[in-house]
């Protein structure tokens, strides 16, 4: 009998925000393995279940582990916050299962961060758009500057993942200086931070003041293209419908 691996998009953290998929995945694991932070949004649902977490930096460690429990036996669930496939575990997960041909592997889709956090924001997103992860820790900043001036020179809305950190306070800056140098500084943005969880905010604002804003990694920034509108506070990148 095949053992069992669930990899699974939580969403934001929010229950609401889960999919059925998700949490009957969930319910149906023995053992719940994930990043501490993710974990601890889960632990009064799925307290009676066994937990393995491990923090930031564990990820090859925590992916091991949970093929080595599935391996033998154990239904296992790897959650990811957001999508499992997008910044997410699902990759790694697939890159270790050499010698694990005995473990079902199911990716189980969720609701990632580009998706909620404009939901939050409006219809920042309506037509073509980049995503794009500021973090340097697995790219470097070269890859990431050529990533965001082709999406700025294609004139793409933009979704902006872990926009800094206190190991790098100036990468969104940077960013927003590539942007405007592109599209100009008074190009509409926003952001979430913490989406779906009790101390959520959000603003619609420009390029410009972003570059001056300090975030976070729980923040998620969204830049317009030069469709993008700001109607009633709510930022709208839509497609042409023939309305004014």
């Amino acid at each position: 009998m095949k053992g069992e691996l669930y990899v699974v998009g939580m969403g934001p953290g929010h229950e609401g925000y889960m999919t059925y998929d998700a949490g009957a995945a969930l319910d149906r694991a023995e053992l719940i393995v994930g990043y501490t932070i993710y974990v601890n949004l889960l632990c009064e649902r799925y307290k009676q279940k066994s937990i393995y977490s491990t923090g930031m930096g564990g990820e090859v460690e925590r992916c091991r582990y949970a093929l080595q429990q599935a391996a033998s036996g154990v239904t296992t669930a790897v959650i990811c916050s957001g999508d499992a496939g997008v910044f997410g575990m699902a990759s790694l997960i697939l890159d270790l299962s050499e010698g694990y041909e005995e473990v079902d592997i199911n990716i189980i889709p969720g609701i990632t961060a580009a998706l909620s956090g404009a939901a939050r924001l409006g219809a920042p997103i309506g037509n073509d758009f980049a995503v794009i992860s500021l973090s340097t820790a697995l790219t470097p900043w070269e890859r990431i500057e050529k990533r965001l001036e082709c999406a700025a020179e294609g004139d793409f809305a933009m979704v902006l993942y872990n926009p800094m950190s206190h190991m790098r306070p100036d990468t969104l800056k940077a960013a927003c200086d590539i942007i405007g140098g592109h599209a100009g500084y008074d190009r509409a943005a926003g952001y979430v931070r913490n989406i779906g969880r009790d101390d959520e905010s959000t603003a619609v604002t420009t390029v410009g003041e972003l570059a001056d804003m300090k975030l976070d990694m729980f923040t998620t920034v969204f830049i317009g293209s030069s469709d993008t509108r700001v109607r009633n506070g709510k930022m709208i990148t839509g497609r042409k419908y023939g309305i004014e």
